[in-house]
C-alpha cells in the first residue's frame, strides 16, 4: 500500500523532456565525458538502484528500466546489489559510513528524515518543481512525505492509504449490513463484535501485535481524528498524549471483547491469512492486499475507515526514490532516470503492476489507471482517500516516537496495561528521543 538540481547550459528539466530522453541525456553528459566522476570511456554513465523490491514489483520496475534504456543511450540503470526494503535502512547506513553507497535507494518514509541527515543525500527540489507534471499535481501526501525543512530531499515512490475492507460472505451469515462512508468507531467496535463466533474461529477483525510500524501507523488517524498531532508545537513532547489514550481506547475495547485477531509475527502475513481463509470479517489495510484477497476468492467490500468526528480521515505512508551523492555525472544521470520514473506514463505502469497509488492527478487520469479501477472493486475508494489523507511528519525523532507508542499499542492489545498508563509512558520515552539537539 509511495517522498535544488542542476541541468547542463541552460537546459531545464521541462526542456529536457520537451527535447526528448535521448537528446537530453547526450546534451547533459557530453560537456562532462571523460572529465566528470562516474562518466565511461563510451560517454554512458551507470549508475546503481538498491531498489528494495521483490517478485512483481521487482519485475515491473526492470520492465521500465528497459524502456527507459530504449528511449536514451547515455546512461545505464544497474538494478543489481542492495537489499529488499525491510532491510534497506541498515544496509544504507553502513554503505554511507564505508562510503560505498548506491546513486538510488528506496528508503521507507518514516526513515527519510534520519537518512537525509547525511551530506551524501542530493536535493531534488529543483527537478521535481520544474518536470512535466507540476510539483503542486502531485498529491499533497507525496509532497508532504519527502519534504524536510521546506526541501525535497526524495522523490515519492510508492502510495498507499488504510481503509477497512469487509468479507460480504460474514456480514451476510451474521446478518449485519455492510457499513458505509461515514460509519464510526463505535459502528466498528460493534460490528466486530457481532462478527466474532469463537465457537467457529471467526474473528471481527485483527491488529498487528508486534509493536512495529505496522502496529503503529493503523493508530494515527484516530489520532489526527481527535485533534492530536505527532508532535506537539514546542517540538519536545509528543502532540497526542491526551487523545492518544482516548484511541487506544477503542483497541482495548476490541482486546476486552477478543473480538481482535493479535497478529503475533512482523510484517502482519498471519492476520492476513486469517482474512483471506474467510475467518475474519474485518482487516484494516492497503490496496496492496486487493490482488491476494481477490486470489483467496474472497467475495469483499471496501469502505473508508470510521471516524470519531465523522471527518474523512486515513493515513498515506509514501516510501522514497532517494538519490546519493557519487560525483556530479552520476547525480545528474540520476536525477534524471527519478524525474522520468515518477511522470504519470511511467508512475501509472507501476502503479499497476506493482499495487501503489497513482502519485498524482494527472497519474489518476490516465485511461490505464481508469481501466485497471474499473477492474479492481474498491480500488476507487482507496484513491479517493488521498484527498484528504495525511502522512506521518518527516522528523528525525519519529522512528523512536513509533516504538514507544507501538510498545503502548501492544501493551494494550494484550491487557498488560491500561490505554493511559500505557501513554504516559510513551510520552516520556518519545519525550527523550524529541529533546536530543538535532
Amino acid at each position: 500500500m509511495v517522498l535544488g538540481r542542476h541541468h547542463p547550459a541552460g537546459l531545464s528539466r521541462r526542456g529536457v523532456l520537451r527535447v526528448g530522453a535521448g537528446a537530453a541525456v547526450a546534451a547533459a553528459l557530453s560537456a562532462c565525458a571523460g572529465t566528470d566522476d562516474g562518466v565511461g570511456t563510451d560517454g554512458r554513465v551507470t549508475i546503481e538502484m538498491w531498489h528494495g523490491q521483490t517478485d512483481t514489483g521487482r519485475a515491473a520496475l526492470e520492465a521500465l528500466v528497459e524502456k527507459f534504456h530504449r528511449a536514451q543511450s547515455g546512461i545505464r540503470v544497474d538494478l543489481g546489489g542492495g537489499v529488499l526494503a525491510d532491510a534497506m535502512l541498515q544496509k544504507i547506513t553502513a554503505a554511507l559510513a564505508s562510503g560505498s553507497y548506491p546513486d538510488i535507494a528506496y528508503i521507507f518514509g518514516s526513515d527519510l528524515a534520519g537518512v537525509a541527515r547525511s551530506p551524501k543525500v542530493v536535493d531534488l527540489g529543483e527537478s521535481l518543481r520544474s518536470g512535466p507534471n507540476p510539483w503542486e499535481n502531485y498529491w499533497e501526501p507525496a509532497r508532504a512525505a519527502v519534504t524536510i525543512n521546506g526541501r525535497v530531499r526524495a522523490a515519492p515512490a510508492v502510495m498507499d492509504a488504510l481503509a477497512v475492507i469487509c468479507n460480504k460472505r460474514l456480514f451476510q451469515d451474521a446478518g449485519i449490513p455492510l457499513p458505509q462512508p461515514g460509519w464510526t468507531w463505535n459502528d466498528f467496535l460493534a460490528t466486530a463484535q457481532r462478527l466474532t463466533d469463537a465457537q467457529r474461529g471467526v474473528f471481527g477483525t485483527g491488529w498487528p501485535g508486534v509493536g512495529d510500524e505496522d502496529t503503529v501507523w493503523r493508530l494515527w488517524p484516530m489520532v489526527w481524528d481527535l485533534g492530536g498531532d505527532v508532535v506537539a508545537e514546542d517540538g519536545r513532547n509528543i502532540g497526542f498524549k491526551d487523545v492518544g489514550a482516548r484511541a487506544l481506547e477503542t483497541v482495548d475495547a476490541l482486546a476486552r471483547s477478543k473480538s481482535v485477531y493479535i497478529d503475533p509475527k512482523p510484517g502482519s502475513e498471519q492476520m492476513y491469512q486469517v482474512f483471506a481463509s474467510g475467518r475474519m470479517g474485518m482487516v484494516l489495510t492497503g490496496p496492496w492486499q486487493i490482488p491476494d484477497i481477490a486470489q483467496a476468492e474472497i467475495d469483499y467490500h471496501v469502505v473508508p475507515l470510521p471516524t470519531y468526528s465523522g471527518r474523512p480521515m486515513t493515513i498515506c505512508a509514501p516510501d522514497t526514490w532517494t538519490v546519493f551523492d557519487n560525483g556530479s555525472a552520476r547525480v545528474r544521470a540520476a536525477r534524471t532516470f527519478v524525474s522520468w520514473l515518477i511522470q504519470p506514463e511511467q508512475d501509472v505502469g507501476w502503479d499497476v503492476e506493482a499495487g501503489s497509488l497513482p502519485l498524482s492527478r494527472n497519474s489518476e487520469a490516465r485511461p490505464e489507471w481508469r481501466e485497471h479501477t474499473a477492474q479492481t472493486d474498491g480500488l476507487e475508494v482507496f484513491t479517493q482517500a488521498l484527498e484528504t489523507a495525511r502522512v506521518r511528519p518527516v522528523h528525525p525523532a519519529y522512528p523512536q516516537i513509533s516504538m514507544a507508542l507501538g510498545e503502548a499499542i501492544v501493551s494494550v492489545l494484550l491487557g498488560k496495561s491500561s490505554p493511559t498508563r500505557a501513554l504516559n509512558r510513551c510520552a516520556a520515552a518519545a519525550k527523550a528521543a524529541l529533546v536530543i539537539p538535532r
